[in-house]
């Protein structure tokens, strides 16, 4: 016999719908039926929810730390950093590395490959950097920004071995064979750190390219005479990023994205060390960082250094902004796996991973089961 779960008395929000009085029926670390009402069957474990919502286990496809762990500082801080944000609902992850010297960025690449060989819930790995603009380099060391050549992305992805799942670049240095190497070897390219025009942008979606990086920050803005890279991704049905954190985009702003693009808004946390581990002095590659108030600065002041943000926070700031609840969760759920084309995750769907997460009326995390096994 199996084991077997079911979780029933819920408010299942999955997929942009709400299911009231839901249940789930799990076994074998999958979703196996699903319903309402009483229909269920015995389990050998049943958890009434008491009304709670229920949905899928969140997917943050851009993540560089997190409970006082970085993912620069070898395979047990990665293990730990996932951990961490497992906690707060997050079952499923692409850990991302900041710009550094190409050795050592390889090196780091290698550990997340090595990790993720391990463990399914870590998707792969996110190269934010070194192929960026300095014009809108953001935290990163201009020093190390570098132009993708054939000969970069060869060795990226003979390093990654099938693990790189996405890297942000800024398309006006990035060469058509760039590009195709990417896209032929599977990776999801995301426009970010630019000074791209609308035009150079479109011409970068219109090759492959499926994302924006943190919509708003790091590019131009949305302007009326030179729209820039947002305009070309809303066009053109790519997927948007947003840092729902009430610092790096206003969430008035936040909610317009998701008029403006339903269903195409993947929440994300940025999330360097410090997330958890309260304000002081971080490293985040090259630079020291000062969190305050739980915004990261550097210390020079001069910018944001990704953020303190968890994804279960990202759905209050989104939901509170007056973005429907379902719609809210889905970008932290189903939009990300989609856009970095992760099947049977951040769905509750009948075969996905029985990844699960319940919130209370407060949208505070209450308990989290991972593949159908309960973290806390």
């Amino acid at each position: 016999m199996t084991e077997s779960l079911v979780i029933h008395n819920a408010r299942i929000v999955d997929g942009g719908r709400v299911t009231t009085d839901g249940w789930l029926r799990i076994e074998d670390g999958l979703v196996t039926r699903r319903g309402s009402g009483g229909t269920w069957s015995p389990a050998a474990t049943v958890h009434d929810a008491g009304g709670a919502w229920v949905a899928p286990g969140f997917v943050d496809i851009h993540s560089h730390g997190g409970g006082g762990f970085s993912s620069e500082d070898g395979p047990d801080a990665i293990r730990g950093l996932v951990a961490f944000h497992r906690r707060r609902g997050t079952t499923a992850m692409v850990v991302s590395l900041a710009t550094a010297p190409f050795d050592r960025l390889m090196a780091r690449l290698a550990d997340i490959r090595d990790v993720a060989r391990e463990d399914a819930r870590v998707l792969g790995a996110h190269l934010e950097g070194p192929f960026l603009d300095d014009g809108h380099r953001g935290a990163h060391d201009p020093s190390l920004l570098l132009v993708p050549t054939p000969a970069l992305v060869r060795e990226m992805l003979d390093t990654a071995d099938g693990c790189l799942r996405q890297i942000t670049l800024a398309p006006e240095h990035a060469s058509a064979e760039v590009i195709e190497a990417l896209l032929d070897a599977g990776v999801r390219i995301a426009v970010g750190h630019t000074s791209a025009t609308r035009a150079q942008a479109l011409a970068a979606y219109r090759r492959g390219a499926n994302l924006l990086t943190h919509a708003f920050n790091g590019m131009p803005g949305l302007h009326h005479r030179e729209p820039g890279p947002i305009m070309a991704a809303l066009e053109s049905g790519a997927t948007l990023e947003v840092i729902a954190d009430g610092a790096h985009v206003d969430p008035s702003v936040v909610a317009l994205l998701f008029t403006l693009a339903p269903g195409r808004v993947a929440l994300v946390t940025d999330a360097m060390a410090a997330a958890g581990s309260g304000d002081g002095e971080y490293r985040l590659g090259s630079h020291t960082v000062v969190v305050r108030d739980g915004i990261a600065m550097l210390a020079d002041g001069s910018s944001l250094a990704g953020s303190t943000l968890t994804l279960d926070r990202a759905v209050r700031v989104t939901h509170a902004a007056g973005v429907p609840l379902a719609q809210a969760v889905l970008a932290a759920t189903g939009t990300p796996a989609r856009a970095i084309g992760a099947e049977g995750i951040g769905t509750l769907e009948i075969g996905s991973r029985a990844d699960v997460v319940q919130l209370d009326d407060a949208l505070e995390v209450a308990a989290v089961w991972s593949r159908g096994i309960r973290e806390c």
